[in-house]
């Protein structure tokens, strides 16, 4: 395939992309408060999920998914914008006016980052709860809110709650304007890997033990 025909090809493919995103926008924008769309945004952001992730400090059982998920969730930073700064691509005309750009590259739409990060919290949980049982006579009061107190592992509901959130968080960045379809499904996509990532190879023992 000669470069001029990988270029149409990528046009035709972005344009279809264009064009279906704003017509979910446009067909969404009369039935959905932007208020709610906007907490949700508040929800993802960096600036809000990192320190609040600091309260697995509050379940010892919970402190060894701590190191991982912090980790990871500074790879998932890092990643997005250095992939926004190399394809620049402009965000949606019709973006919603309320966002305010906390760095350079948040100025370019491909990928999505508060995408890649739900979808990096969700899958974190998801692939922590597959493979630990975290048993422990004592419970904090985070504990009775995540953790089954007999078998000791989160629940399967809170477990269900963040893929819910995360989802919907996702979507919404292209109802409120802020993404494209394909933006929002590559930062999901990336938000799944840096999760299998961090859990293999960002745990504090394995860590130390490189050394």
């Amino acid at each position: 395939m000669s470069p001029s025909t990988a270029s149409s090809f990528v046009g035709s493919i972005l344009a279809v992309d264009a064009a279906v995103s704003a017509a979910i926008h446009t067909a969404a924008k009369p039935f959905l408060p932007p208020f709610i769309l906007l907490l949700l945004e508040i929800s993802a952001d960096f600036r809000f999920s990192f320190p609040v992730s600091l309260s697995l400090l509050l379940s010892p059982p919970l402190r060894p998914f701590l190191i991982p998920f912090l980790l990871g969730l500074l790879l998932d930073l890092i990643f997005v914008g250095i992939v926004k700064l190399i394809f620049r691509r402009p965000r949606p005309a019709y973006n919603h006016p309320s966002m305010s750009a906390a760095v350079s590259a948040d100025h370019y739409s491909f990928p999505s980052g508060h995408a890649s990060r739900v979808f990096f919290v969700a899958a974190s949980v998801h692939f922590f709860t597959s493979e630990a049982q975290v048993v422990s006579p004592s419970y904090s009061f985070l504990d009775g809110w995540v953790r089954d107190r007999g078998e000791g592992v989160v629940k399967g509901e809170v477990l269900v709650g963040v893929w819910i959130w995360a989802t919907v968080t996702a979507v919404s960045r292209i109802l409120l304007g802020r993404h494209y379809v394909l933006d929002v499904a590559a930062g999901a996509c990336l938000g799944v890997l840096e999760a299998l990532f961090a859990l293999r190879f960002l745990r504090f023992e394995q860590i130390l033990g490189w050394w």
